[in-house]
């Protein structure tokens, strides 16, 4: 385990310092496509904040509470994935019940977040730094603000960027990129200030 870690700082540091994003650059493909408009970043940022707190928990209980104790550790991928994929469709549910024309705008990229690298990522790293059951749950709810967080800036920033006098060559993907890579150099810019992994 990891009792060194003050859960409230894990969880500073996973919306900021450590953002799941802009830090280890997991979860892209959804974050670059869904960008380019407000309201579809702001369901789908609210989605991947769900499903990371729900799944690091359920992982973590599947993990140390039957895996470990079975000698099944090796199957952690697997079932991993299969839990993620269960909370996925149960959310996908929920969003087409509760509101038709967001499930309509996030088309596949709902779906996707069963292979979102960055909901696995957040699993594998919670087992890999042995955190406890409340330092996983804070890591998950952290790196899913973390992400809904940077998913809104970039939305917002590329909302402004379209007024922008931006050169041609630069216009679309090339000014997306360069974006990230400042949000990501200011994200990373707090490191320092809390000391976690």
């Amino acid at each position: 385990m990891s009792p060194e870690i003050n859960p409230m700082a894990l969880f500073v540091a996973s919306i900021f310092t450590s953002n799941i994003l802009l830090a280890n650059f997991l979860g892209m493909c959804s974050f670059i496509s869904i960008s380019k408009d407000m309201k579809s970043s702001n369901g789908l940022g609210l989605a991947v904040t769900l499903v990371l707190f729900v799944t690091a928990g359920m992982n973590w209980v599947v993990y140390n509470l039957v895996l470990v104790p079975l000698g099944l550790e090796y199957l952690r991928y697997i079932i991993f994935i299969v839990v993620i994929a269960s909370i996925v469709q149960i959310i996908e549910m929920i969003i087409d019940r509760v509101s038709p024309r967001l499930y309509i705008t996030l088309g596949i990229f709902l779906p996707l977040i069963t292979v979102n690298c960055a909901i696995l990522g957040v699993s594998l790293f919670m087992e890999i730094r042995q955190y406890s059951f409340v330092q996983s749950l804070t890591y998950g709810l952290g790196s899913g603000l973390g992400w809904w967080l940077a998913i809104m800036l970039l939305a917002a920033i590329r909302r402004r960027v379209e007024k922008a006098p931006v050169p041609a060559g630069l216009k679309g993907p090339g000014i997306t990129v360069i974006t990230i890579g400042f949000m990501a150099m200011a994200f990373i810019g707090f490191g320092g200030m809390l000391p976690v992994q």
